[in-house]
C-alpha cells in the first residue's frame, strides 16, 4: 500500500537525496586529474589572493560540476515527466529522438557558416538547438494524435523514425562542411561538459527554468494521469492541457540542456526508474528527487570522465551510455 505523503516524509526523503547530492556536489571541484594545492585556493576564496590553482577551481571545474548537475537535473526530470505522459517506462529525450532534433540544429549551428551568431548571451547553437527539439516533440504529439487520445505505438514508431532522420541529417552535414570542424562536431556529440566560467550557465537558465517550471507545476496531474487518461478525466484533469504543458517544458528544458551538453543519453531513462524504487511513484517526489539524484549521477560520471584517462578526458556521454545501455536491455526485458 502506498504511504501518505506528509509533509515530513516529503522533507526526510528529500533531505536524503539533497545530502547524497550536496556531497558530490561539493567533492568534485577539488577532484581532478590536476593535483590543486587547497591552502591556495581557500586563501584566495577568502582574501582575494591570485593562484592559478583558484583560476582552475573556480573557472573551469566549479562551471563544469554546476553544468553536470543541472544538465543531469534536467534530463532526469524530463524523463520522469515523458514516462508518465506517453505511458511508457522507456521514454526519454534521447530515445524518443526530442535530443537528437536539438542535436541537429545546434551541430548546424557549429557547422555551417553564416549560422553561427551571438545574441546579448545567447547564440544560435541555443535557438537551433531549440528549433529541433520543438519540432519534434511537436511531431510526436501530432502524428500521435487520436480521437481517442495518443497512441503510444505511433510515438514509439515516430520517436525511432525522427532519430533516424536526425542522425541522416547529422551526417549530410557532415559531408558537407570543412573537414577541421569534423573534430568539433564529433567531440560535441559525443556529450561533454567542458566549459569556461560562467557565461554558457546563464545563458542557459532562461530555457531551462520555465521548461522545468512547466513540469514541476503538473506534479499532481502526472499522478492522476498516471492511473489512465480515463480516469484523470474523471478527476477534473484537463489531460490535453497536461500534455501540451509538459510537452513544451520537456522541449525547452531538453533544449537547454542538449545546447551545451551534447545529446546525454540514458539519464532521463535510467533515473526516474532508479527514484521510483526507492521512494515510490508520487510525482510530487519524482520530480525533485530525479532532479537532484540525476544532477548528483551525472556530475559523478563526469568526474570519473575527466580523472580516469588522465592526462586526457573522455566525453562524459561515453559513460552514461555504457551504464544506460544495459539498464535500457534489463527494463526491456523485464517488459517482455
Amino acid at each position: 500500500m502506498t504511504k501518505i505523503l506528509t509533509p515530513q516524509r516529503f522533507w526526510a526523503i528529500m533531505a536524503a537525496y539533497g545530502i547524497g547530492a550536496a556531497v558530490i556536489f561539493i567533492t568534485a571541484p577539488f577532484v581532478g586529474g590536476e593535483h590543486l594545492n587547497m591552502g591556495q585556493v581557500l586563501n584566495s576564496l577568502v582574501h582575494g589572493t591570485p593562484s592559478v590553482d583558484a583560476d582552475i577551481f573556480l573557472y573551469h571545474r566549479l562551471p563544469r560540476v554546476l553544468l553536470g548537475f543541472f544538465v543531469g537535473g534536467t534530463l532526469g526530470v524530463v524523463g520522469a515527466a515523458l514516462q508518465v505522459v506517453l505511458k511508457n517506462v522507456l521514454a526519454e529525450p534521447y530515445i524518443l529522438g526530442i535530443a537528437g532534433g536539438g542535436a541537429v540544429g545546434a551541430v548546424a549551428a557549429i557547422s555551417i557558416p553564416g549560422l553561427f551568431f551571438h545574441f546579448g548571451p545567447f547564440t544560435s547553437i541555443q535557438f537551433l538547438s531549440l528549433a529541433g527539439c520543438l519540432f519534434c516533440i511537436g511531431g510526436l504529439y501530432w502524428l500521435a494524435q487520436r480521437p481517442s487520445g495518443i497512441s503510444m505505438n505511433t510515438i514509439l514508431l515516430a520517436g525511432v523514425t525522427f532519430n533516424i532522420l536526425c542522425s541522416a541529417a547529422i551526417l549530410l552535414i557532415r559531408y558537407l562542411v570543412n573537414p577541421h570542424q569534423l573534430v568539433a562536431m564529433d567531440r560535441w556529440m559525443m556529450g561533454g561538459l567542458d566549459v569556461v566560467g560562467y557565461g554558457d550557465l546563464i545563458s542557459l537558465l532562461p530555457f531551462l527554468i520555465p521548461g522545468l517550471v512547466m513540469v514541476f507545476i503538473q506534479a499532481n496531474s502526472l499522478n492522476q494521469l498516471a492511473f489512465g487518461e480515463d480516469m484523470a478525466h474523471g478527476r477534473g484533469v484537463d489531460v490535453r492541457n497536461v500534455q501540451r504543458m509538459v510537452f513544451l517544458g520537456t522541449g525547452l528544458a531538453t533544449a537547454a540542456a542538449v545546447s551545451l551538453a551534447g545529446p546525454i543519453g540514458f539519464v532521463g531513462l535510467v533515473i526516474p526508474h532508479a527514484v521510483r524504487r526507492l521512494s515510490g511513484y508520487d510525482h510530487r517526489v519524482v520530480l525533485p528527487a530525479s532532479f537532484l539524484l540525476g544532477g548528483g549521477v551525472l556530475t559523478l560520471c563526469d568526474l570519473v570522465a575527466r580523472t580516469a584517462v588522465h592526462p586526457t578526458e573522455m566525453p562524459v556521454g561515453i559513460i552514461t551510455a555504457m551504464i544506460g545501455g544495459p539498464v535500457f536491455l534489463k527494463i526491456l526485458l523485464a517488459r517482455k
